[in-house]
């Protein structure tokens, strides 16, 4: 019985994750549960899942769950805010750490969970975005396992077949291109004159996955897919000339990797995130996910392309982070998590996205990664500058 700590519980991942967990319940039991405010759902997983700790940012939500916890005499200890999320990340008996927490939020914890040695499912891209030295000296030192839950990054490491993770390089391997596939988003097709006046609910309709909101214009931007490529590039060892992004609408083939003698090999599958959770969750054995299977004779097409930069100027961007060794992808995300924000509450334009990124790039200076105070202080001062290009963007335009 493998005991399990869910980061981001009421999210899409965590929800899924639970699903996957609920069809085996001789195989794992879930220890605690955290997530942002959500208490109302928060207090169904409880009641299913009677975890001993249940976590939640905000103490006045953490009241509220509690009074309902003890209306309905569940053995639950309710717990607040961050320090509270690194104690369940770190809980001794917790086997497994799914690392949920969308964005910045979830750096603390997830390193938390590393260093403890746990074996950590990782879905917080940006944990590896703003901080990759640390958390993957981190998962040495401890002994720590991290598997990718990100479909793309999964589908890579099931194509490498076995090979070392984290210590391959294309010498030894063989490899020759890692070919990291992209749906797209919504905006594929869209007139590029016309993105300025795209809506959120617009943005967030992703034709093929189920995501939150946040995630789903990082989609619509491919900001999503360059935060991929630098989580990539920490995951499995690489540069940024070893990778190759590819849009490929129908997101059938979740990424391909390459080799010298000729052979690529593609993990395929429905666009449903049980799958990699599953994978991960199990490995290195292999579980029901309760995803449907892929039958080929349906297919109507698969098709591949190279993504236009000048629609999609966030991966550029994400582009010249990836290949600066200092604080550039931890200004990049913060810079992002701002703009995103600023679009779904209507006060910028979807267009104005890349822009406060590209000049808060632009304008915080980057220092060496030496350490998580480093990278702390320079999400702080990005996100600081990000909001006064954010006000700048509101001011000249007519949303």
């Amino acid at each position: 019985m493998k005991k399990l700590t869910v980061l981001g519980s009421t999210g899409s991942i965590g929800t899924s994750t639970l699903d996957v967990v609920a069809r085996h319940p001789d195989r794992y039991r879930v220890t605690a549960l955290a997530a942002h405010n959500n208490v109302e759902v928060m207090l169904s997983q409880c009641c299913q899942f009677m975890p001993d700790y249940a976590v939640l940012e905000e103490a006045s939500a953490a009241e509220a769950l509690e009074k309902q916890i003890r209306n309905y005499s569940l053995p639950t200890q309710v717990l607040s805010g961050s320090e509270a999320l690194t104690t369940v990340s770190q809980l001794d008996g917790v086997d497994t750490v799914m690392a949920a927490i969308t964005g910045a939020a979830g750096l603390l914890p997830t390193l938390a969970a590393a260093q403890a040695g746990k074996k950590v499912l990782l879905a917080n891209k940006e944990s590896l975005v703003m901080s990759g030295q640390l958390l993957m000296d981190a998962v040495q030192q401890s002994g720590s396992i991290l598997l990718p839950i990100d479909s793309e990054h999964n589908a890579i490491f099931q194509c490498l077949a076995g090979e070392d993770q984290g210590k391959t390089t294309f010498a030894k391997t063989g490899i020759e291109k890692v070919l990291l596939t992209a749906s797209g988003g919504p905006f594929l097709r869209h007139p590029i004159d016309q993105l300025s006046r795209v809506t959120p609910d617009q943005a967030c309709a992703h034709p093929n996955w189920s995501m939150g909101r946040k995630i789903s214009v990082d989609s619509a931007t491919m900001m999503n897919k360059g935060l991929e490529l630098i989580e990539a590039c920490w995951l499995f060892n690489l540069s940024v000339e070893d990778i190759q992004i590819v849009i490929h609408p129908q997101s059938i083939v979740h990424s391909m990797v390459s080799y010298v003698d000729g052979s690529v090999l593609a993990q395929m599958g429905q666009p449903d995130m049980r799958t990699p959770i599953a994978h991960a969750l199990a490995w290195p054995e292999r579980i029901e996910s309760g995803v449907e299977p892929l039958d080929v004779f349906h297919l109507a097409e698969m098709t591949f392309e190279k993504p236009d930069l000048n629609r999609f100027p966030c991966l550029s961007l994400a582009y010249t982070a990836a290949e600066a060794e200092n604080t550039l992808a931890t200004i990049l995300n913060a810079a992002n998590e701002i703009a995103v924000s600023a679009f779904l509450e209507g006060r910028i334009a979807f267009t104005s996205v890349p822009s406060v990124v590209k000049q808060t790039m632009e304008e915080v200076k980057t220092e060496t990664v030496g350490s998580l105070e480093t990278v702390l202080e320079a999400d702080q001062e990005a996100r600081h500058a990000a909001q006064f290009w954010v006000s700048r963007a509101a001011k000249e335009e007519v949303i």
